[in-house]
């Protein structure tokens, strides 16, 4: 049986070490995964640390960024090569919205609803972060949230607290 081929997003936040080398490194270790496929990674945008009790400007802040692609995986199988890498990156599990090296969420995939005890997608806050939609609309200007509408709607709606980040200097520029 010839395994089907689905289109996937995933978003992609850390707040913790080399923060955009990490998140490169990450998007290839999934590019290079086995039946994943054709993946295009987004400019990386920077915010405020957003934690269960809001958004926390005295926290590290978060890098972000999304990728699309294509796999013939199936979710939880997917989901366990996405949680390997974040493994290998020094992700640890012991703080809901805690700092992080590595943060990998499987946002989209195909247009599947999935909903158990490990897995629900779509994300159900996606449509709320404007750290998945802006760096998502600059990846894909038409993108649409399937269950939501839009992204650029979406991210209007939300407002984009988000920066531009630049790569080349990531620890030469002042908070501003």
């Amino acid at each position: 049986m010839i395994a089907q081929i689905v289109p996937v997003l995933f978003a992609f936040g850390a707040n913790l070490g080399d923060r955009g080398e990490t998140i490169r490194a990450a998007q290839c270790e999934l590019a290079e995964g086995e039946g994943i496929g054709n993946l295009r990674a987004s400019p990386l945008r920077e915010t405020i640390a957003l934690t269960e009790h809001g958004p926390d400007p005295d926290a590290p802040r978060y890098l972000n960024g999304v990728a699309i692609a294509e796999t013939a995986l199936q979710p939880h199988a997917l989901l366990d090569l996405m949680q390997s890498i974040e493994a290998r990156h020094g992700r640890v599990r012991d703080e809901r919205w805690g700092d992080r090296t590595l943060d990998i969420d499987l946002i989209l995939y195909g247009g599947r609803v999935i909903s158990d005890e490990r897995l629900t997608v779509p994300h159900p806050r996606a449509h709320e972060r404007d750290f998945v939609l802006a760096p998502w609309l600059a990846l894909e200007p038409g993108a649409v949230l399937m269950g939501h509408g839009r992204v650029s709607d979406l991210l209007q709606r939300v407002g984009d607290t988000t920066r531009p980040f630049d790569e080349a200097g990531e620890g030469d520029h002042a908070e501003g």
